[in-house]
């Protein structure tokens, strides 16, 4: 495997505002900013499935848009094999526009309802030149086998098909443009249990047929578990532990990792976390110190006043924590 990231996010920033109203003016007051993602930084290596997990609204999904270079970051930088995308041009920046893309969340929303699966499907390759106009009938069918859905589907439009079936889709139109990463943001949250299973199913045979790394969303433990090697937790905007899945789900070091683990009665753990307390503060207001503390059943004082880094616990796992307590033994009760 190659030591160069097929992916690097380095402290990567984004805040949404919105402009000033009358009555903002009127009070000499800035609008509100919303932090999503605050200092974030990873890495995906070639053929690696990286799962990124947390709360909804903690900005997973916005995380992913920056690493699909669908949206740019406010502060840091996003890399594809060791280079900056600000500074890709020409036919690397085409190059990089192919071997990133990205399944969304909705089936129903994320294909136009307009278009024909064959059109959905092979447009792009057809105009970045990795098809000829010859062979779009030929690739649609290849696409769809590997997907496993008929060839007569392609002369159908999407509100023909049922929600797994606009997946696979969706599915097919990502790999259309031969990608190297594929960014999964939560696929699988609006199907049916039996339908994720085939999904995931599926994600897995293409993953060693195609040789593909996923970076894979989702707030789901048991998915985590069954498809990625690693799985970084987030939560309001920041990374707070990151390892191999088998270490953060078996033996979680973050308190917040503890309680999303406890909270998933087939997850394997030695009894109960304690609970956490509260709701998720706001992330136009982030609390000071470690964004958690407020809900910490572990906080002490210092906690309001340092903000974590994260950092290796032990030589012998390469597994890294963000809470400075973190080389303290957290037993669940």
């Amino acid at each position: 495997m190659s030591m160069i990231p097929l992916l690097e996010v380095r402290e990567v920033h984004r805040r949404f505002s919105r402009g000033p109203t009358m009555l903002d003016r009127l009070r000499g007051k800035k609008p509100p900013v919303l932090h999503a993602v605050s200092g974030v930084s990873l890495t995906v290596m070639p053929g690696e499935v990286l799962g990124l997990v947390g709360e909804s609204g903690c900005g997973k999904s916005t995380l992913g848009r920056l690493a699909s270079g669908l949206m740019k970051p406010s502060d840091g930088d996003v890399l594809y094999r060791g280079e900056s995308l600000e500074s890709l041009r020409g036919a690397k920046q085409r190059s990089w526009r192919r071997a990133v893309q990205m399944v969304f969340q909705d089936p129903y929303a994320s294909l136009n309802p307009r278009l024909r699966v064959d059109r959905l499907i092979i447009e792009a390759p057809v105009y970045h030149g990795l098809i000829t106009a010859s062979r779009r009938d030929e690739r649609v069918t290849e696409l769809l086998e590997a997907v496993g859905l008929p060839r007569d589907v392609a002369k159908r439009y999407p509100h023909e098909f049922s929600g797994g079936q606009r997946q696979r889709i969706g599915i097919a139109r990502a790999l259309a443009m031969q990608p190297e990463l594929i960014v999964c943001d939560e696929p699988v949250a609006a199907l049916d249990v039996s339908v994720q299973a085939q999904v995931l199913n599926l994600l897995i045979s293409l993953r060693k047929s195609y040789s593909l790394s996923y970076l894979f969303i989702s707030h789901d433990l048991g998915v985590m578990r069954f498809l990625c090697d690693r799985i970084a937790v987030m939560y309001l905007g920041k990374i707070v532990e990151i390892g191999s899945a088998e270490e953060v789900l078996s033996n979680p070091r973050h308190p917040y990792t503890q309680a999303l683990v406890a909270a998933v009665p087939s997850a394997t753990q030695r009894g109960s976390a304690p609970p956490v307390r509260g709701e998720i503060p706001s992330p136009m207001a982030p609390p000071p110190g470690c964004r958690f503390n407020p809900r910490c059943p572990f906080a002490i004082p210092r906690c309001k006043e340092v903000v974590p880094e994260l950092e290796a616990i032990s030589e012998r796992e390469q597994r890294m924590v963000a809470c400075i307590r973190s080389k303290e033994v957290f037993v669940t009760q």
